[in-house]
């Protein structure tokens, strides 16, 4: 049996409808009654709790094969810290898949985690893959670059800043890159992993077949949404001070005053990584919005 946390994400929602098709089964974490009811009407067993409280956990895994654990958050709000719910989150886990006898590990980091990076939210993924690594459990971690797909947040906030403003606004010079990769491609790498983990020990960046510019990331969104207004730059400066302000009041705000920092220094890989540790060739940027954008 398979143990998700982190299954009400969009990454986890996608995941679950996957490995249901597949055949598994599965226990889930939820954290609300609303979250617990839809899952249990896909027939999922399900437990109520949260990583970030240790007694909530205890039995959860029992009679667990493998955990796949999807929990992150991009921003922190309240005492949903970065290191309350990646490093803190993740050594609890842990403590009780030490303890339930599981014998493989996932943990869903990020592209660019590194333990002495600025960023809060890199430097804890680089914390929580270390507990995962040391834990003596065998373990897969995928550092994946931008997921994007039907749901995922950063192109919702993106295509609706399209759609409302009366021209498109980058950050900066939008000179940086990233490697988007198709939600559907992150799973059939999951699908891999879950079919042979032995297979998949270790530490693997995933990334789509093109590093994108964040100008040709916003052009091409605009072209799939058959938008024609102008596109400017923003001052750095001024989009950081404008969030800073602003993010906890406008909903469509594309990005964190973090993010934006983020968006100033490229987010890739070797663009044939998914093709040599997988087997197969994931889609472009633009095939993958074709599938979901208008939907």
């Amino acid at each position: 049996m398979i143990f998700i946390a982190g299954a009400s994400g969009f990454v986890g929602g996608h995941l679950i409808d996957a490995l249901l098709k597949n055949g598994y089964k599965l226990r889930c974490l939820a954290r609300s009654d609303k979250v617990e009811n839809s899952l249990r009407e896909k027939g999922i067993e399900v437990v109520s709790g949260d990583i970030t409280i240790p007694e909530t956990l205890e039995g959860a895994l029992n009679g667990i094969d493998f955990v796949i654990h999807l929990v992150g958050i991009i921003e922190e709000r309240g005492s949903s810290t970065f290191k309350s719910v990646h490093v803190e989150g993740t050594r609890n886990l842990i403590a009780e898949a030490k303890m339930a006898g599981v014998k493989h590990f996932f943990y869903q980091s990020a592209l660019g985690a590194d333990k002495s990076s600025w960023s809060g939210y890199l430097r804890t993924k680089a914390e929580a893959e270390e507990i995962v690594a040391s834990s003596g459990i065998p373990f897969t971690i995928f550092r994946p670059s931008l997921i994007i797909g039907k749901w995922d947040g950063f192109t919702k906030r993106l295509k609706d800043l399209i759609k409302i403003s009366p021209v498109i606004p980058i950050p900066g010079t939008g000179k940086s890159k990233l490697q988007p990769i198709y939600i559907n491609d992150w799973i059939s790498c999951m699908l891999k992993a879950l079919a042979s983990p032995d297979s998949f020990k270790g530490i693997f960046e995933i990334g789509g077949p093109q590093q994108l510019t964040y100008n040709e990331i916003v052009k091409t969104l605009a072209d799939v949404m058959k938008s024609k207004k102008t596109i400017i730059h923003m001052p750095m400066g001024l989009m950081k001070f404008g969030a800073l302000i602003a993010e906890k009041t406008i909903p469509f705000l594309p990005v964190s005053s973090e993010q934006l920092r983020l968006l100033e220094t490229d987010n890739i890989c070797d663009m044939h990584s998914v093709e040599k540790n997988f087997g197969f060739n994931p889609i472009k940027y633009k095939d993958a919005l074709k599938e979901f954008i208008n939907e």
